[in-house]
């Protein structure tokens, strides 16, 4: 049975040291333009999910699974065994983010999201 902490996958953040190149070339690959567009973010809504391009060049991507709740999830990862990379925070609007390493050197990101629908 899922673990119904985990809510489904939600976002992936790519990182692109040039961002109006990088909002160029997805906005014409995906056919759409991005309903979030600021200076240290881009968000496109692809089929319900999230592109973000963060003006980043460490190049490493990051996929984040929708948690109902992170002062949940968060403990529950670090007990299993992974280690954090950025502890939650708020980056706005009462969307709650953290990443951590998992046990074979992957990076797993979790988002509480309060505007996306909950379903497990």
């Amino acid at each position: 049975m899922p673990d119904p902490t985990l809510l489904g996958l939600r976002t992936v953040v790519y990182r692109t040291p040039d961002l109006a190149r990088g909002k160029e070339w997805y906005g014409s690959l995906l056919g759409v333009a991005p309903y979030f567009d600021q200076p240290f973010y881009v968000g496109f809504n692809v089929g319900g999910f999230e592109l973000g391009l963060l003006p980043d060049d460490d190049g490493m991507a990051v996929t984040y699974w929708g948690v109902a709740k992170m002062s949940a999830a968060w403990p529950r990862l670090l007990e299993l065994g992974a280690t954090p990379v950025t502890a939650p925070q708020d980056v706005g609007d009462g969307i709650l983010v953290a990443s951590a390493r998992d046990p074979f050197g992957n990076l797993i990101g979790l988002i509480e999201n309060p505007h996306y629908p909950n379903t497990a």
